[in-house]
Order: C-alpha cells, then sequence, then structure tokens
C-alpha cells in the first residue's frame, strides 16, 4: 500500500493494491446544510427581506462544527516541530469546490505535509489534487535507493510499503476510482528519477534547496500528469453516457478533471524548516509571539494575480506585445480566470487545435462542466497562458513563531492577516481571560460598559471553541466590528439561501499548525 489513515477513531488503513489500485470510498457525508438553506419560495421571501425564522446557538454550531478536525502529532523527531493542528471547512458552493489535505511523510527524511486546494469550474481537479499531490512530493523527497525498493517491490509484486500517514475527518473525501491511472503515472514519475543521470548529483544538495526543488518538480509533474491523461483518455475513449437523475453518478474522467482547475497552498515541516509552496490565491501566514506578548503576521505567500505587480508583468512578458491588452483582461486571465498559476485548466494551456477536438468531439465531458467552460478562451493566440510553477519559501522556524494559517481565499477576503492572527493568538494562549481592563483616562462610563461587554463576547467566543479553525470561521462570518462576534450576523450568514450564499462569501477552508509551545 502506499498510505494509511488516522481518523477520530484511531488509525485506520486504506490499501492500493497492485492488482487493482483503486481506493475505497467512506460513506456520503451528511446533508447538514440542506436543512438551513431553504429554495424556492422561502428564497424569494428573503430577497424581499422577510424574517427567516431565527438559528439557535444548537443549530449554529452543527454547521460551523460540521467539518472541523484536530490532531496532535506524539512529541519527539517524528512532529518535526508541529505540535498538531486543527482544521475545519465551510462550503457555499454545493458542492464545495474547496479540498483540504493533511498528511505526515513516513520513510526517508520525513516531513509533514499541509495543503488547502481551492478549485473552479467544478471539483473534480481540487479533489485529484488533493488526494495525489502528497504522493508526488513524497516520490520527489525520497532518496534513490528508497524509490529503487519501491520499483522492485512491484516488479516482484510485493506489497508497497507506505510512503503516507494521513490525518483525515472521517467526512473528507478519498478518491472513488481512477486509482490505476494514479498509480501508473506516479510509477513513471519515480522510474524517471531512477533513470535520471544528473540525480545523484543533487542528492548532495542541501536539504533546503533539496526540497525547494522538489515541491517544484512535484508540483509541475502532477499537473504534466494530469494533462497526459486527459489527452490519453481523449483519444482512446468513446464519449460516455451521461448519469440520469437518481442514478450513481461515475467518477470524473481525467478529461473533466484537466478541464476544472485548483489553486494549492502547501506547507511541509521538516526537521524544524517550513517549505510553503504556493499556486494562486490561497495565503500562508505565520503567527509570530513578539517579545512585548503582541502578535505580528507574517505573510509566507505572494498572490498569483492581477493585484501582484510581479506577477502581472511575468504574465504580460511571457505573450507579444500585440497581445498586452488581450492577455489580461478586467483583472481576469484572458478575460476569464483570476488566479494566474493554477492545476489543471487546460484551456489555458492546450493548443487551439487540440481544444477544438474537445468541444467537437467530446459534449459528454463539456454538458457536465461549467459554462464557461464550454467554450474557447478569446485572444487565444500564444498558449500557455496558465502556469503550475509554485513559487516556494524556505522559512527556519524560531521560538517565537507559534502557528501557521493555511486558508483558501474565501477567509481573506472577509480578514485581514493581522486581525486572523490575533485571534488565533488570543484563543490558543487564552488572553482574553487574563488580561485586565484598566479604564484609560477620559474613558466614560458607557465606553467602559462596551469594552466589558466586547471582552465577555470575545471570552465566551475562545470558551465556545477549542478548535482555532472553528474560532477564524465565528469571527470571520460574525464580526460586530469590534472584534466580537454578533450571534443574529452570524445566524444570518448562516442561513443564507444556497443560490445567494455565494454572493456573500466564497468556500472557506482553514488549517491552523501549531508550531511551538504558548507562552503563558
Amino acid at each position: 500500500m502506499l498510505g494509511r489513515t488516522g481518523t477520530f477513531c484511531g488509525r485506520c488503513r486504506f490499501e492500493l493494491q497492485q492488482s487493482r489500485h483503486s481506493f475505497s470510498s467512506p460513506p456520503p457525508p451528511p446533508e447538514l446544510f440542506r436543512l438551513h438553506y431553504p429554495a424556492g419560495s422561502e428564497s424569494r421571501k428573503y430577497r424581499k427581506g422577510q424574517d427567516a425564522v431565527p438559528m439557535n446557538s444548537a443549530q449554529i454550531n452543527r454547521i460551523l462544527k460540521a467539518n472541523e478536525y484536530s490532531h496532535t502529532l506524539p512529541r519527539g523527531p517524528a512532529s518535526h516541530g508541529v505540535l498538531g493542528f486543527h482544521s475545519n471547512m465551510l462550503p457555499s458552493n454545493h458542492p464545495s469546490e474547496d479540498r483540504r489535505s493533511s498528511a505526515t511523510c513516513l520513510p526517508g527524511r520525513g516531513g509533514v505535509l499541509f495543503g488547502v486546494f481551492d478549485g473552479h469550474a467544478g471539483t473534480a481537479c481540487a479533489h485529484a489534487v488533493s488526494q495525489r499531490l502528497f504522493y508526488y512530493i513524497a516520490v520527489a523527497t525520497l532518496p534513490l535507493r528508497m524509490l529503487a525498493e519501491l520499483e522492485r517491490a512491484v516488479e516482484e509484486e510485493r506489497a508497497i510499503p507506505p510512503l503516507l500517514e494521513w490525518h483525515k475527518h472521517p467526512q473528507d473525501h478519498y478518491c472513488p476510482d481512477g486509482g490505476a491511472i494514479s498509480f501508473h503515472s506516479l510509477r513513471n514519475y519515480w522510474q524517471e528519477r531512477l533513470a535520471d543521470e544528473d540525480e545523484e548529483e543533487e542528492e548532495e544538495e542541501e536539504d533546503g534547496c533539496r526540497v525547494t526543488s522538489a515541491l517544484v518538480n512535484a508540483f509541475r509533474r502532477l499537473d504534466y500528469d494530469l494533462s497526459v491523461e486527459a489527452q490519453v483518455h481523449l483519444s482512446m475513449s468513446s464519449p460516455r453516457r451521461v448519469s440520469l437523475p437518481g442514478e450513481a453518478s461515475s467518477p470524473p474522467s481525467p478529461l473533466r478533471v484537466a478541464l476544472s482547475g485548483c489553486t494549492a497552498c502547501i506547507a511541509h515541516v521538516s526537521k524544524g524548516v517550513l517549505h510553503v509552496a504556493n499556486l494562486g490565491d490561497s495565503r500562508a501566514v505565520l503567527g509570530v509571539k513578539e517579545p512585548n506578548g503582541s502578535w505580528s503576521a507574517v505573510s509566507l505567500t505572494n498572490d498569483h494575480n492581477a493585484q501582484n505587480p510581479d506577477e502581472l508583468q511575468r504574465i504580460l512578458g511571457e505573450h507579444p506585445p500585440s497581445e498586452q491588452r488581450t492577455v489580461v483582461r478586467h483583472d481576469r486571465l484572458l478575460g476569464l480566470l483570476l488566479p494566474f498559476r493554477a492545476f489543471g485548466d487546460v484551456r489555458f494551456k492546450w493548443s487551439a487545435e487540440m481544444l477544438s477536438r474537445v468541444y467537437e468531439t467530446r459534449p459528454d465531458v463539456l454538458s457536465l462542466v461549467s459554462e464557461a467552460v464550454r467554450s474557447q478562451p478569446p485572444h487565444y493566440l500564444t498558449p500557455p497562458y496558465l502556469s503550475a510553477q509554485p513559487e516556494v519559501i524556505l522559512h527556519r522556524i524560531r521560538p517565537a513563531d507559534k502557528f501557521l494559517v493555511l486558508a483558501t481565499d474565501g477567509l481573506w477576503e472577509l480578514m485581514h492577516r493581522q486581525t486572523v492572527v490575533q485571534l488565533v493568538g488570543e484563543q490558543i494562549t487564552g488572553l482574553q481571560q487574563q488580561r485586565p481592563i484598566i479604564p484609560g483616562l477620559g474613558m466614560t462610563l458607557g465606553s467602559l460598559q462596551h469594552l466589558l461587554l466586547e471582552r465577555k463576547g470575545r471570552v465566551l467566543s475562545v470558551l465556545e471553541d477549542q478548535n482555532a479553525a472553528t474560532h477564524l470561521l465565528r469571527h470571520a462570518l460574525g464580526d460586530d466590528g469590534y472584534g466580537a462576534v454578533a450571534p443574529n450576523r452570524l445566524a444570518k450568514m448562516l442561513s443564507l439561501p444556497a443560490e445567494l450564499a455565494r454572493r456573500y462569501r466564497d468556500d472557506i477552508t482553514i488549517t491552523v499548525i501549531h508550531l511551538n509551545e504558548p507562552d503563558l
């Protein structure tokens, strides 16, 4: 097998058998949100401003905590300096287009991996990347002698030693099918590493540089394989019948995976060294405890979009001057796509001839993707326009570095990074319960009362959420403008009808990684 998994109930295992190469699938997630997103006439009433039935605290917590997950790593060298992590997801799209992953690399130099993935044009690409990227990173970082052992095990039809131990919420999605294709591509990757004559010299690189190049190679190779698998599928298979309503849906085809897309933000921690590899507009922010007790937010990623001048110049510089006005329009790639780097999205990477073949011969696949993907982008002259080259940052973890927040853009659209770090810092150290209130000169009784009410709200919120990611979700949706949570606002945001929720917020996925003990 290549991986094993841990859940709330302890550790269980799933095997990737060489004869079948398929992943087991857990029971479908409970439809918690259908109870709270009225449709039809109720939605029309909501638009007219009529009062909806208010949510109680139990209903609010049921939604907020449905996907929360916490995991503590065992102390010692195997944790690589990570104490544990808190994670949560809150959908806006139905189904959610976000995914998350966390795992421990077992063989070789080891390490702990965390990732958040923000899909677009459907869930297929984010789902595939969240399941496969960590295996590519494991293969990219393994010494050649261990890859040779893997290859011998496959050739001799012996059990493959596990590469990863997954840390998953019981409702997180597993790969329902396609294991044979995934395994074949992964094996090709390690075989090419074994055949590369220059690899022996690279083995002598300093660990930091080696991991950086391994992350870049893993990202690019997975994106390449997604593209190749889709092209093979396009050339070999005939159109599949689309499932009718009520029928069990088929797993997404490689072509459907490649037509959709996703961003990715990955953290790799090994022996006290943190690498962050980013592709798109999710972010990683480090929470640093300053000597005076205050919190600082340190960004470890750059957004790959039109708001980043360097990224904009990179895109424009890769295409002829005649395309300067069409490559980026309305802050979007070819007027369509917000992130300038992503997995999948082959309609921004393949040749015009290849795309024409897709549109002419595969209406079955096109019918399953969003309408925006069903035609060739305008002004499509000099592809590729989109890159899967990640930007990698190396950071040596210091005692003052207490936690790292990975989150999709749904969080950062609602909260500033300093607010995020402040909330997590106060939540994990309990500062809100310890800090005395000292009235200043000129403070009125009314302002003191407001300050006390604000503190009470924060303390209750800290006590209510043991999970730091859930704590952030509660504040992101319910913030009253003064740093506390307004229950009525939170209830309204969570009870928005499904067709309205996306107008107010995106899917939100958060992982908070605890790096050092808090200073009490």
